[in-house]
């Protein structure tokens, strides 16, 4: 017997069914449109002329493969210095005690009210002052913020203070259980903060403008931004780029989605 599902129910599913193709729709464009060889958008797209040729033109003539190895170190390597720094310095907002700690807390989250380009240019001259430019370290850099902390440091809140000070008391360092005990706790934070910041990162345009002029140092978003003509776009090839640019991040989150809404539900316990 089939069971009667009532019309609330129904429509409910229907609204859903219909914002998800409507989300869905412009992936699936994008995609058609990156094995076609067109230089309008239109919406016809013949099967016999869908081919590999846009994939293969960016990465032997604009240098594809090696802004897309660029973005991955970046990347890699902004993920790995602010889960490094941001849990540690949460651990430190959060377990130890030191005059005016609150108070330099909430002065630190006041710089998330700041918009990057207002910052833009004193941290151009920093990276310049200090030889870093033209190089993928000064592209890591400006990534750590006060957010990273903050997430962190609400999970950290979370953790039982009798948990560090039986640690103590067996003799435990202050590194060791830092290493040993605090971060393990705090697995889905860390993964929450590196989707964040992998995102970020990869996406980033405006500062690898910035800093970046030599060819072989350039990342995936200045590369793609390159594939726009003057006079003429072939949108094959852009769309191409843009899928190269949009899967890592997209299957990163499929993957990791789980333990991302976790930490994020974790991090809002204590305030």
């Amino acid at each position: 017997m089939i069971k009667k599902f009532p019309l609330q129910r129904l429509l409910i599913a229907g609204v859903l069914i219909i914002t998800a193709a409507i989300a869905f729709a412009p992936f699936l464009y994008m995609a058609l449109m990156s094995f076609s060889q067109k230089k309008i958008l239109d919406m016809y797209f013949p099967i016999a002329e869908m081919n590999l040729n846009n994939y293969t033109r960016i990465f032997n003539s604009f240098n594809m493969g090696q802004a897309l190895f660029n973005s991955i170190i970046v990347t890699l390597g902004a993920c790995m210095l602010n889960n490094i720094i941001s849990s540690m310095a949460a651990y430190g907002f959060a377990k130890k005690r030191f005059p005016f700690r609150d108070t330099l807390f909430s002065v630190y989250l006041l710089t998330l009210m700041i918009p990057g380009q207002v910052t833009l240019i004193p941290v151009f001259i920093i990276i310049k002052e200090l030889g870093l430019m033209n190089s993928l370290v000064a592209l890591m850099l400006p990534i750590l913020n006060a957010f990273g902390v903050f997430l962190m440091r609400q999970f950290v809140l979370g953790i039982p203070d009798e948990l560090l000070e039986s640690a103590r008391i067996d003799g435990c360092g202050e590194a060791r259980m830092f290493a040993t005990i605090v971060i393990p706790l705090m697995r889905s934070v860390i993964i929450s903060l590196t989707i964040f910041t992998f995102i970020t990162s990869w996406n980033d345009f405006l500062w690898p403008l910035v800093t970046i002029t030599d060819e072989s140092n350039k990342t995936l978003t200045l590369v793609i931004s390159s594939l726009k003509g003057n006079y003429s776009t072939h949108y094959g090839l852009v769309m191409a780029g843009s899928m190269l640019a949009f899967m890592p991040p997209f299957l990163l989150y499929v993957f990791l989605q789980k333990e991302f809404v976790q930490g994020i539900a974790l991090s809002g316990i204590k305030g």
